[in-house]
């Protein structure tokens, strides 16, 4: 894997400001909530595997006041499964053009782009990673999404790439920390379940 874009797009003082003015996070699904595998049964039954870590991730922002939502060219029962265990309401299936479906979402939402972050991971991203405020990529991104964008995680998709890009933007709003507290055990408490 190729991973040489990926050095010069790290977390800077400016993705921090510009973290700042996001209300939403639109994710991909194919390569950055999976990890781009897909399993078919015999059946045709489509598998996906999700990370936990991305999923606690997306609930966690949404606790913080940043608003979740998925844009991806493939229709899945599976996707719309996860979307709702996550409490996502903004699910975009099917939108092989994803520039336009994302020009719907800021007309249907009242947004600006720069108050939309999206990670995308392969060639059918470009269009939305470069119209929107904070562009980002998992590890293993094509070296033309990781080249384009202002952010490439050290994890891979589907491995934890949404859990470490909403620690950054949550952090960068000073609202990760007070999110961490819900799971620190009171003191002289026992940390165990």
């Amino acid at each position: 894997m190729d991973l040489s874009f990926a050095a010069n797009r790290s977390w800077t003082p400016e993705l921090d400001r510009r973290a700042r003015g996001l209300s939403w996070l639109l994710l991909d699904v194919d390569g950055v909530l999976t990890d781009g595998s897909i399993l078919l049964a015999e059946s045709g039954e489509l598998v996906k595997t999700f990370h936990v870590r991305d999923g606690l991730a997306i609930k966690l922002a949404r606790r913080a006041g940043l608003e979740v939502g998925i844009l991806t060219a493939r229709r899945s029962p599976i996707i719309e499964l996860r979307a709702r265990e996550l409490g996502i309401e903004e699910v975009m299936l099917g939108r092989e053009e994803k520039r336009p479906a994302f020009a719907e979402l800021l007309e249907r939402r009242g947004l600006a782009a720069a108050s939309v972050a999206y990670m995308g991971d392969d060639l059918p991203d470009l269009p939305v990673l470069g119209a929107c405020g904070l562009s980002a990529a998992p590890a293993d991104a094509v070296a033309e999404v990781r080249g384009t964008v202002d952010f490439v995680t050290e994890a891979a998709g589907g491995r934890g790439a949404v859990r470490e890009l909403v620690e950054r933007i949550l952090g960068a709003r000073s609202a990760w920390e007070p999110l961490l507290r819900h799971f620190h055990p009171a003191p002289g408490g026992h940390g165990g379940a």
